[in-house]
């Protein structure tokens, strides 16, 4: 099985974390993944989905 990364962005290991209140740093964290999600889905939709879709279909 082989894998392909398309797009990677920055890690949890990339940036210091601020001081926010609550949960401010998830959220802030989640909208950073989703936002590189859109990216690659804007470049490449196709390629994206072809790396969940199993051989044979399935």
């Amino acid at each position: 099985m082989s894998s392909t990364q398309i797009y990677g962005g920055s890690g949890p290991d990339d940036e210091e974390p601020m001081d926010l209140p609550g949960g401010q740093i998830q959220v802030n964290a989640l909208d950073s993944i989703l936002d590189e999600i859109d990216t690659v889905l804007e470049q490449n939709a196709e390629a994206f989905v072809q790396g969940f879709v199993q051989k044979g279909g399935q």
